[in-house]
C-alpha cells in the first residue's frame, strides 16, 4: 500500500486520472472500475480533459461502477448511472454497451448481482477501480460490519451513511434505505485500486485505514491487504496520520 498526500484536491485528481489513463494507454481492453460522489468529481473532470485534450480514448474500456440505490430508476437525477453520464460518459467516445452501473430496479435483484459478478470475470476481471472512503471508513456501499470477503449483493445503508446523502435529496425520507453494491471481496480482485480522500472531515477514516488494524468495522482497511493500493489524499484528509507520507509516488529504476 502506498500513501501519497498532495496539497490540494485538485492535484489529488489529477495523479488520479493519470494512473486511470496510464491503465486505459497499456491495456488493449482496459477494464476501469468508477466510484460516484463529490471526491472523484475532479478525476472525471481531469479524464475528460484528457480525452478532449490529447485523445485518450475509451472506444475499447469497458467500466463496471461500485453500487446503485434500490428503488431508483436509472434517468432519476440522484442515480448513479445518471451521475456518471453527466460527469464523464457523455463527455468521452465510450460505447454504451461497455457501461455497467449496477441495476437498482431490477426485477430479481439477487440474479443480478450473480450476472454483475459474472460479467466482471467475463471481461477479465478489473484492471483499476477507483474508490472513496466514507467518514465510517465504508468503501462502496459495505457498511461497517460488512464481510471482507464479500460479493456483489444488495445492503442496508448505514443512518450516518443516508444522513451524508441527504443534501442531494429533497428531504430524509427520500434517501433510499438500500443498495445494490459490489462486494469487499470483489473489490479486493481488482489488480489495482486507487482510494481518494480530501477534506478534514475524512481525516479519522484515513487514519484508521491507514495505520490502524484491519477489522471489518472500518471496511476500507482491507486495502492494506491488496498487492497494488494507492491512497491519495490531501493533506487535511493527513492530519490525523502519525507518520509522514511522500508527495509524489516512489519510482524506482533498478538495473
Amino acid at each position: 500500500m502506498e500513501v501519497i498526500v498532495k496539497k490540494d484536491y485538485t492535484e489529488i485528481s489529477k495523479l488520479a486520472a493519470k494512473k486511470i489513463a496510464d491503465v486505459i494507454k497499456s491495456k488493449s481492453k482496459p477494464v476501469i472500475g468508477l466510484a460516484t460522489g463529490s471526491t472523484p468529481l475532479g478525476t472525471y473532470k481531469e479524464l475528460v480533459n484528457l480525452h478532449k485534450d490529447e485523445g485518450l480514448d475509451w472506444s475499447k474500456v469497458i467500466t463496471f461502477n461500485l453500487d446503485e440505490y434500490v428503488g431508483i430508476d436509472p434517468s432519476h437525477d440522484q442515480s448513479y448511472y445518471y451521475f456518471m453520464r453527466e460527469n464523464l460518459f457523455k463527455s468521452v467516445n465510450i460505447k454504451k454497451e461497455n457501461i455497467h452501473v449496477p441495476n437498482g430496479i431490477a426485477k430479481d435483484i439477487s440474479a443480478f448481482c450473480k450476472w454483475y459478478e459474472d460479467e466482471i470475470i467475463k471481461n477479465g476481471g478489473i484492471d483499476v477501480q477507483l474508490l472513496g472512503i466514507g467518514g465510517n471508513g465504508h468503501i462502496a456501499f459495505n457498511e461497517p460490519g460488512s464481510s471482507l470477503g464479500s460479493r456483489t449483493r444488495v445492503k442496508t445503508l448505514d443512518e450516518q451513511t443516508r444522513k451524508d446523502n441527504a443534501r442531494f435529496f429533497k428531504s430524509m425520507d427520500e434517501v433510499p434505505k438500500y443498495a445494490v453494491t459490489m462486494g469487499i471481496g470483489t473489490i479486493m480482485d481488482a489488480r489495482e485500486l486507487i482510494l481518494l480522500a480530501n477534506k478534514e472531515t475524512k481525516a479519522d477514516a484515513i487514519a484508521k485505514t491507514v495505520e490502524g488494524p484491519v477489522t471489518a468495522m472500518v471496511p476500507a482497511t482491507i486495502v492494506q491487504m491488496h498487492p497494488k493500493a494507492t491512497i491519495i489524499i490531501d493533506k487535511p484528509a493527513a492530519g490525523k496520520l502519525s507518520r509522514e507520507y511522500p508527495e509524489e509516488p516512489r519510482i524506482f529504476n533498478i538495473k
